[in-house]
C-alpha cells in the first residue's frame, strides 16, 4: 500500500509551459479523496509553489509542503512553517564570498522576492520561472549575514562544476551541494535535503517509510527518491536518478507521466 506520493513540481507534475493537466490535476485530486497523502517537494520558494498548491485544491486540506529543496516545510493550508532549517551565516558567508571571487552571480530568497548579488541570463531565466520578482541587492553580503535557507548560484553549467569542486574543497561536510538544474548550483545547510523532510513528514503523518513514494527528475530529488519505499523517475528525468530508482515511469512530464504513476500506484492499492 502507498499511503503518501511526494512530487517533485519543475519537469516532474509541471509541464515544460509551467502548467498542471487537467488529467494530472484530476488524478492528484482523486488520490487525496482516497486518502493518499499528497506531499508538494519542491525547490521552489513557498510563495513560487503557491499556485500549485492553490490549482490542486491542496490550500483548503490540512497537508504539508516541502519548500525549497526541504529547508522549509509548511502547512499547505495555513502557510504555517512546522520545520525550517537556515545556513549557518558564516558557512554562508564564506560560500558567497568563494562564488563571487570567482565572480558568480549569487541568489536567495525572502517571500516573494529573489534577490541577486547582479544579473545574468540564468538569473532571469529563473525569474520567469518561478515568478518571484527580482531585486539587485546593493549590499547582498549583508542579506546573507541576516540568515537565508538556501544559497543558488545560476551559471553555465560547465563553469559551474569547478565552482561546486571549490566549495567542495573549502566547506565539505559543512553544506548539502548540489544541481536542481544543469545551470543551478545551490547550497544548502548540513544533512538537509527533500529526503530528510520527507522523512519528517512521514513520521508526523504516522505512515512508515514502505508505504512512502517519491516522485522526481533531477539531482535535487535524489535523496528523497532514494529515502522513500518507491522511488520512481521521470522518463525525462536525469539518467542519475533512472539508475536509483526502483521505477522509472514510461511518459514525460509533457505526457501526463505523474498523472500515469499515480493511477498505478492506486491500482495496486486497490488489488492489495
Amino acid at each position: 500500500m502507498i499511503r503518501l506520493i511526494a512530487l517533485d513540481l519543475d519537469d516532474t507534475l509541471l509541464r515544460s509551459d509551467l502548467t498542471i493537466s487537467y488529467r494530472t490535476k484530476k488524478t492528484v485530486q482523486k488520490a487525496i479523496a482516497a486518502g493518499i497523502s499528497v506531499v508538494l517537494a519542491s525547490g521552489r520558494t513557498p510563495a513560487a509553489m503557491e499556485k500549485f498548491v492553490k490549482t490542486l485544491g491542496m490550500d483548503k486540506r490540512n497537508g504539508y509542503l516541502i519548500c525549497s529543496n526541504g529547508t522549509l516545510i509548511m502547512k499547505s493550508a495555513t502557510n504555517t512553517i512546522v520545520h525550517g532549517v537556515k545556513l549557518p551565516v558564516e558557512t554562508a558567508l564564506t560560500a558567497y564570498d568563494l562564488c563571487s571571487a570567482e565572480g558568480f552571480a549569487v541568489q536567495l530568497y525572502e517571500h516573494d522576492i529573489m534577490y541577486v548579488s547582479k544579473t545574468n541570463e540564468f538569473t532571469m531565466y529563473d525569474q520567469k520561472l518561478t515568478g518571484l520578482k527580482q531585486v539587485v541587492a546593493e549590499d547582498f553580503r549583508g542579506l546573507v549575514a541576516k540568515g537565508c535557507y538556501k544559497l543558488l548560484i545560476p551559471g553555465d553549467p560547465m563553469i559551474l562544476q569547478p565552482l561546486e569542486s571549490i566549495l567542495h574543497t573549502y566547506l565539505g561536510e559543512s553544506i548539502t551541494l548540489f544541481t536542481s538544474k544543469p545551470y543551478f548550483l545551490e547550497i544548502l545547510p548540513p544533512e538537509t535535503n527533500k529526503g530528510t523532510a520527507l522523512e519528517i513528514v512521514s513520521q508526523k503523518l504516522g505512515i512508515p517509510r514502505e508505504e512512502v513514494a517519491a516522485v522526481g527528475d533531477s539531482m535535487n530529488d535524489e535523496s528523497m527518491v532514494r529515502w522513500a519505499g518507491l522511488g520512481i523517475a521521470m522518463k525525462n528525468g536525469d539518467k542519475r536518478i533512472k539508475e536509483i530508482a526502483g521505477m522509472v515511469s514510461d511518459k514525460t512530464n509533457d505526457d501526463d507521466g505523474v498523472a500515469i504513476v499515480i493511477e498505478k500506484l492506486m491500482m495496486y492499492n486497490n488489488k492489495a
